[in-house]
C-alpha cells in the first residue's frame, strides 16, 4: 500500500491519481493524504499533483504521535540496517495530520538518535522547521538515495507510518521551467507541474501519439516526451512554434532523448487537419487576453465570447478527426470572480459537439481549476471522451 502527500489543490491531485490507477484503489484520510492500493512505489517524477510518496510499513489504530514515536524507537534499528545498511544514516521525520511541538519533535529525534548510535550506526537527524521536511530539505540531504525519511500521519482511525520513496523534485521543475532558452511571460507561463497533470489526466496509453494544438513554448511537449510519449505540436502563431523548436532542441540535448518523437508545424487549431490522427489530446488551450485584475463586465463579455468562439470551432474541427473514445485533458480559461468563477458556455454544449464529460470517483467536476489566490485567469481542466 502507498500514501500520497497531496498538493495545493487536494481535489486535482486525486484526479491525477484517479486517471493512473482504478478510483477504487484510492482512499482519501485526509485533506491532504491519501492511499494507493499497489505494490509498486508511485511514479513521483511525473506526478505533478502529488509533493512526497512512500509506502506504508505500519498502521497504528493509536492516534497519540508519542505511540508512533514509541514503535520507530522499537524499529529503527531494523528499518536502518535494511534500507540503509552501510554507512552514515542521514534520518528525517515527517508528521502529516496534527500540530506537534518542535520541541517535542527534537527530543523524540535525539531518542531515536541515541538509539541508532548505541547500535554502532553514525547517524544525522535532519532539523525539522515544521512538523514536515519540505522538497528542499529531503533533496538537499539526499534522504531518498542516502538516507531515510520515516512519514507519520495521523488520520480519522489513526496512525500510518511510512517510508518515503518519492518527493517533488523543485530543482528539476526550476531547470524545465527556468532553464529552457526560450521563454515569453507575455503568454503566460504553464508550470511543468501542471503540464504533467493535463498528462495523467488525459490518460495516455504507453507509446501513445499526444497532440498540443495550442502548444506555445513546448512545456506540455517535453513533459510528454520525458514520460516517453511521441508528441506533436502545433500552433498559429510562427513565433511559438520557433520557440517550441528551441526548446525541445535544448531537451534532446540535455536529456539524451531521441528526436524522432517530436514534430511542430504552425496551424491553426480550429481549422488544422492532423495527420496521422493522434491518439491523446492534452493541452492548454487559448486562455484569453492576460488580465491582471478583474475588467468591467462589458470587457470581460467580449473576452469571454472570443474564447468561446475560438473553443466552439476547435472542438468541432477536433471532433471531425479523433476517433471514438479517443481521450482529451483541456486547460480552458474561467475567470475568477468576487464569489465564484465565470466558465466558458461552451462547456455546456459538449454533448452537442460530439464529447462526454469525465467525471471523477474523488474529485467534483467544480473543483478541477487549477488557480492561485492572486490570478483572475485560472485554468479550468476539463476531460472528454470523443463520443
Amino acid at each position: 500500500m502507498q500514501i500520497a502527500i497531496l498538493g495545493r489543490q487536494p481535489s486535482i491531485s486525486l484526479a491525477e491519481l484517479e486517471s493512473l490507477f482504478d478510483g477504487n484503489k484510492i482512499t482519501q484520510l485526509s485533506s491532504n493524504v491519501a492511499t494507493v492500493d499497489t505494490t509498486t512505489p508511485l511514479p513521483q517524477s511525473r506526478l505533478g499533483g502529488t509533493i512526497k510518496s512512500g509506502h506504508i510499513i505500519h498502521k497504528l489504530k493509536s492516534h497519540n504521535i508519542d505511540d508512533a514515536y514509541e514503535y520507530i524507537n522499537s524499529n529503527i534499528v531494523q528499518w536502518a540496517d535494511t534500507y540503509v545498511p552501510s554507512g552514515k544514516i542521514k534520518l528525517g521525520i515527517s508528521i502529516y495530520g496534527t500540530k506537534y511541538s518542535k520541541k517535542a519533535i527534537f527530543n523524540n529525534n535525539l531518542s531515536i538518535k541515541k538509539i541508532l548510535k548505541s547500535s554502532g550506526r553514525s547517524v544525522r537527524i535532519i532539523e525539522n522547521r515544521q512538523e514536515s521536511l519540505n522538497a528542499a530539505q529531503v533533496l538537499n540531504n539526499k534522504l531518498q538515495s542516502q538516507g531515510l525519511e520515516i512519514i507519520i500521519i495521523k488520520h480519522t482511525s489513526g496512525i500510518i507510518l511510512a517510508k518515503a520513496t518519492g518527493v517533488q523534485d523543485i530543482d528539476a521543475y526550476a531547470k524545465r521551467d527556468q532553464g529552457r532558452p526560450m521563454r515569453d511571460a507575455r503568454i503566460g507561463m504553464l508550470p511543468p507541474k501542471l503540464a504533467q497533470i493535463i498528462i495523467n489526466l488525459a490518460k495516455p496509453i504507453n507509446n501513445a501519439s499526444i497532440l498540443d494544438p495550442f502548444c506555445g513554448t513546448g512545456v506540455l511537449l517535453q513533459e510528454a516526451m520525458l514520460m516517453g510519449y511521441s508528441v506533436f505540436g502545433t500552433d498559429i502563431n510562427p513565433r511559438m512554434i520557433e520557440y517550441s523548436s528551441d526548446n525541445l532542441a535544448w531537451l534532446v540535448k540535455n536529456y539524451d532523448i531521441q528526436k524522432s518523437i517530436y514534430d511542430l508545424s504552425i496551424d491553426d487549431a480550429t481549422s488544422a487537419s492532423w495527420k496521422p490522427v493522434p491518439d491523446t489530446i492534452a493541452c492548454e488551450t487559448y486562455l484569453g487576453d492576460p488580465l491582471t485584475s478583474l475588467p468591467n463586465r462589458q470587457k470581460l463579455d467580449k473576452i469571454i465570447n472570443q474564447c468561446d468562439q475560438i473553443h466552439n470551432q476547435f472542438l468541432k474541427n477536433l471532433s471531425r478527426q479523433i476517433k471514438p473514445k479517443t481521450r482529451l485533458c483541456l486547460a480552458v480559461p474561467a475567470w475568477k470572480t468576487k464569489n465564484s468563477f465565470l466558465h466558458l458556455k461552451t462547456l455546456d454544449y459538449l454533448g452537442e459537439l460530439g464529447y462526454t464529460r469525465i467525471s471523477f470517483v474523488h474529485a467534483k467536476q467544480s473543483d478541477l481549476i487549477y488557480h492561485r489566490p492572486d490570478q483572475t485567469v485560472a485554468r479550468e481542466l476539463v476531460v472528454l471522451e470523443k463520443r
